[in-house]
């Protein structure tokens, strides 16, 4: 009790609250993930990612060499004398080169390789001009029955090669170009069934308002195709033209039926290069001059690979492109 008369105040107690921190967890939960992971986990973590890069790399290597071997294996045989054509070496013991000369002199070489590439330039320009006006006509034109005559078209598809072989034999017969190159590419001109669904698709994919402005200022249909359609779908006329010319170039079967009556220098390259196996066979009477053989195959293959390497552009560009538009 205070004595009276005294100036005592009560006594109040005031506490301060304490500053706000943050709890040392608030900051690890607010990094990100990869801020949070320790950084032994963040270096093994690299190192994996680097060792899957090694691994692809390597199996990506090993899958070019396997494919590079047969081309390796024509080129080194191509430049062994006879006796060592086949001794399975990827360098050859004694290098030849003069077969690369003494090949023009012992086969008709250079005729094939003209023969080959006027049948293979006509009948893959032929099967895309025709081709690409059937697919023209079956996606512009609007006519009763048209699906049911597509699907008689694309039916055709299922046709074996051997069962249409015989009576094409005979028209080529009746019509007498037996022994020409003519049925390597006249067949041509009546397109493909396969060529014509793959345009079609294209073709499909034009505006049609642009037809419909071509033909109000007085643009005729032949001229719809020739400056609107085809201009506009060109990656899909590169690329019949570019199946067509392997499918021509590597055609063994029609030149054996149709070419092989009359001279060697009328062969294409695939029909050549069997004649110089049987020529040169020691059990035809020949020397065993396979190295003739080898380096023919391997001249043969150089038009190849050179379209395909000006022409894989355009060729993705209209893979591409078709995926997209169907």
């Amino acid at each position: 009790m205070s004595a009276p008369g005294s100036n005592a105040l009560p006594t109040t107690s005031t506490t301060q609250a304490p500053p706000a921190t943050t709890p040392p967890d608030a900051d690890a939960a607010a990094a990100s993930p990869r801020e949070r992971r320790p950084r032994h986990h963040r270096s093994s973590a690299l190192r994996g990612r680097g060792g899957a890069e090694v691994v692809r790399w390597l199996l990506l290597l090993a899958g070019a060499v396997v494919f590079a071997y047969p081309l390796l294996w024509l080129l080194s045989a191509s430049m062994k004398p006879r006796g060592e054509v086949f001794d399975n070496r990827l360098i050859p013991r004694t290098f030849h080169p003069q077969n690369y000369l003494e090949v023009w002199d012992q086969l008709p070489l250079l005729s094939w390789i003209l023969n080959s590439v006027f049948i293979a330039v006509a009948g893959a320009t032929l099967i895309t001009l025709s081709s690409s006006l059937v697919a023209f006509g079956f996606a512009y034109f609007r006519f009763p029955g048209r699906r049911v005559l597509f699907g008689l078209v694309l039916a055709t598809m299922m046709l074996p090669g051997a069962v249409t072989l015989v009576p094409n034999y005979l028209i080529w017969k009746y019509l007498g170009f037996l022994g020409t190159n003519v049925p390597l590419w006249g067949g041509a001109l009546f397109g493909s069934a396969f060529y014509i669904f793959l345009m079609r698709q294209f073709y499909a994919g034009v505006p049609r308002s642009l037809f419909d402005a071509a033909r109000v200022d007085g643009c005729g249909y032949f001229g719809l195709f020739r400056r609107i359609a085809f201009p506009l779908t060109l990656p899909s006329a590169i690329i019949v033209w570019l199946f067509e010319f392997q499918a021509s170039w590597n055609n063994f079967t029609g030149a054996l039926i149709y070419l092989n009556f009359g001279s060697a220098e009328d062969y294409t390259v695939p029909l050549g290069i069997n004649y110089a196996m049987q020529r040169f066979s020691p059990t035809a009477g020949g020397h065993g001059d396979y190295q003739y053989v080898m380096v023919a195959a391997l001249v043969v293959t150089l038009p190849m690979l050179i379209l395909f390497a000006f022409g894989q552009r355009h060729f993705v560009d209209g893979i591409t492109t078709g995926s997209v538009r169907g």
